[in-house]
């Protein structure tokens, strides 16, 4: 993995974790969850950003690592985890086995 890692990596986070959030119709839920639907789209929004904007796969690694700890993000992935959507947990085993393919870690 080694030229275009990060690229690699945004897409595959984006496709598998965050583009699902992003296309959820808020139609399709509840009346009652659409607020943390509403919620957790925005915080998507904006983590895409955060991962297009890095500059390196080690940097996108890294703060893969951090959304997965920080308390902001578990609130989050609770939330995720309620509607039935996807979360950043859900990959982090295929995102580790990229990462040590690109020799980003060990």
């Amino acid at each position: 993995m080694a030229g275009g890692a990060k690229e690699r990596l945004v897409n595959f986070i984006d496709r598998k974790a965050l583009a699902p959030v992003l296309e959820a119709d808020p139609g399709s839920f509840p009346e009652r969850k659409r607020d943390d639907l509403r919620d957790v789209q925005e915080a998507t929004r904006a983590e895409r950003e955060r991962f297009r904007n890095y500059d390196s796969a080690e940097q996108v690694y890294e703060m893969f690592r951090n959304d997965l700890s920080s308390d902001a993000a578990k609130k989050v992935h609770r939330k995720l985890r309620d509607l039935g959507l996807p979360t950043l947990d859900d990959i982090e085993v295929d995102v580790e086995e990229m990462a040590k393919d690109a020799g980003i870690r060990n």
